[in-house]
């Protein structure tokens, strides 16, 4: 009988456009809606691009024909339409908030009004403006932070005569003063609240322009990381840690189509603006992926929307869908030919021909020994730097015994100076996150072995005796948690090799015969009771590391012999055959590897320059859509 999935096939998502790994990587501005009138000098609120709001500002140009406007519109993401006034007509002026509870607050006004800078709050409804509690102190030319009508605040700005520190929160009928921002400025952009926000650039008095960026977290402001262009009256949109800033000037006249984006804790430069634009406050968006820009010198009426892509789901890397823009069916991949090695925090203590949590991640790591004497360091890696952990009870080097991960991780075997023999100890030892604990010694000891799996079914490979014993050693043992046992031999003795996988299904690849200082190609497979041959490394290579799957491993490092130099050659393995992809930027021997097929780091090791390195470099493959043939 015929399956439901055979007769009527499988249900897939449709796509207009293909996901991608970084929705930020893959965003652009867009053309929306026409203000009604040329403006800037303005400002805005709005939380999404289907619900945002213009009001204020001057006509553009300016002049008798063009006055400093109370008009205020709103969008539903297609156009602008016209609705009640502000009660005091202003331009410079700080707004915040969303369509249905906003405030705008400060500016400047000519008569009847009175001329120059001003203390006037307003509130909006979602259908009129009410005049409140006017400003502590008159202000001018900055962005204004909050979240509706009654959170916002006013950070620092021009008074008419000097540039101001002094910041105001406001609770939804008063303004009361709070600590000051650390340096002098205004034409500022600003995103956030009264209790988290970040201002960013603006003009100090003796500069032009400026990079500064401060973060308020309710109490006190901190500078944080700059923005990578220096630049004043400017727009924001976003949230206290995620968040997009745009346009404004490098110094008048003139203006930037430059795009910033702030993740928390470094700015980026995105795309362009299809219009560069300054004197410009309007700009809306409670989250980056609804940010909207309007109005701006020079830049007539014209509207810019932010657009992010669909991203990529982890959980579905792998699954099928519907790419309407282009009438093709698609999948969404990891391959590691396109994977990339990048820089990553330096150890503590250099290092060469240690041992390491295989099975580890990127951002869990753990590597041990081969430091300086007593030979026992232990670091943890959290994706961005080494900590130094409890030392290991034995110190050994001359060992790639690790198996596990940064919680749970059990190793044996090395060169133990203090032991006796100093060679070939037998030694082994578990590690709980925090610190280690001696086991059940294997039954033969060993240096320049290697192991994979984990804490509690662990493999341990071949490796040499040194000194007086037979040489390289064809033995294997495995870990059960409590104790090691023999199983079968290796078909060839083999030291100073790497290794990747799990307790029944692993490999073994490179190496090298200890009276024969050659270097081996070839990969022995494990499947948990037996030894068969893999596919052949594209070099011969000892004293490499390797991590991740039997389907999905990465080989990394090693010595090339001949002609005996350090390397930085790296391949893939895919379960049937190894291929070369992007080199290490550092050759190097005798690294530790940790992680799977799409995300790990290689430690340490030998460079040409080093008897000992810190360096670690990150492996990370970026997913990709590909196309598929369907019948």
């Amino acid at each position: 009988m015929a399956t439901y999935k055979k007769e009527k096939g499988f249900a897939v998502q449709t796509l207009s456009s293909d996901p991608v790994a970084s929705a930020i990587a893959g965003s652009s501005w867009s053309t929306g809606g026409n203000l009604p009138q040329a403006l800037y000098e303005n400002a805005g609120a709005g939380a999404t691009q289907s619900a945002s709001m213009n009001f204020g500002g001057q006509g553009n140009p300016p002049g008798p024909a063009h006055p400093f406007t109370a008009d205020t519109q709103t969008y539903d993401g297609t156009s602008w339409t016209e609705v009640n006034n502000l009660n005091n007509g202003r331009r410079f002026l700080y707004g915040a908030g969303t369509l249905t509870s906003a405030i705008a607050f400060g500016g400047y006004t000519t008569p009847p009004s009175g001329p120059g800078t001003q203390a006037y709050t307003e509130t909006w409804n979602g259908s009129s403006w009410t005049e409140t509690t006017d400003l502590n102190t008159k202000r001018r030319d900055n962005q204004g932070i909050g979240i509706s009508s009654s959170n916002a605040l006013a950070a620092a700005g021009y008074d008419g005569t000097t540039v101001s520190a002094n910041v105001e929160s406001w609770n939804g009928s008063s303004w009361t003063e709070v600590a000051e921002k650390n340096t002098l400025r205004y034409r500022t952009a600003a995103t956030g609240s009264n209790t988290a926000g970040i201002i960013a650039g603006g003009e100090i008095p003796s500069t032009a322009a400026s990079a500064l960026v401060e973060s308020w977290n309710g109490s006190a402001w901190t500078e944080i990381s700059d923005l990578s262009t220096a630049r004043q009256a400017f727009a924001g949109a976003g949230t206290y840690t995620e968040t997009l800033v745009m346009g404004g000037t490098l110094g008048p006249p003139g203006s930037t189509a430059k795009t910033e984006y702030y993740d928390g804790s470094s700015w980026s430069e995105q795309a362009d603006l299809a219009n560069a634009r300054y004197i410009n406050y309007g700009g809306s968006g409670d989250t980056v992926a609804q940010s909207m820009v309007f109005g701006g010198e020079g830049r007539s009426n014209s509207t810019e929307e932010w657009n992010q892509p669909s991203t990529f789901d982890p959980l579905n890397v792998g699954q099928v869908y519907y790419n309407s823009g282009s009438n093709a069916f698609k999948v969404t991949q990891q391959l590691a030919s396109a994977g990339t090695w990048s820089s990553g925090g330096n150890l503590n203590t250099a290092r060469f021909r240690f041992g390491g949590a295989v099975n580890a991640t990127q951002n869990a790591g753990l590597v041990f020994g081969a430091g300086d004497s007593p030979y026992g360091q232990t670091e943890e890696y959290n994706g961005t730097a080494w900590s130094e952990q409890n030392d290991l009870n034995t110190g050994r080097y001359i060992s790639y015994g690790g198996a596990g991960t940064q919680t749970a991780c059990v190793t044996a075997g090395g060169y133990n100076p203090a032991g006796s023999p100093a060679y070939n100890t037998v030694v082994s030892e578990t590690y709980n996150g925090t610190s280690w604990t001696e086991g059940n010694d294997l039954n033969e000891g060993r240096i320049d072995c290697s192991t994979f799996g984990t804490s509690t079914d662990g493999v341990l490979v071949g490796g040499g005796e040194g000194p007086g014993g037979p040489g390289t050693v064809t033995s294997v043992e495995v870990y059960n948690g409590t104790s090691w046992t023999e199983t079968t031999d290796i078909p060839t003795a083999t030291q100073e090799m790497g290794s990747l996988g799990l307790g029944t299904a692993g490999l073994i690849f490179g190496g090298s015969v200890d009276s024969t200082p050659t270097a081996k190609n070839t990969t022995v497979e494990w499947n948990g009771t037996s030894w068969t041959s893999g596919g052949t490394y594209p070099i011969s290579v000892f004293y490499t590391t390797g991590f991740g799957s039997l389907t999905n491993g990465i080989g990394a490092g090693g010595i090339i012999s001949p002609p005996g130099a350090q390397s930085g050659v790296c391949c893939v393995y895919n379960g049937t055959s190894w291929s070369e992809v992007a080199e290490l930027t550092t050759a190097r021997i005798g690294t530790s590897g940790n992680g799977i097929g799409t995300s790990g780091f290689v430690a340490g090791g030998e460079s040409a320059s080093s008897p000992k390195v810190t360096t670690t470099e990150e492996w990370n493959v970026s997913e990709t859509n590909r196309t598929i043939t369907v019948s």
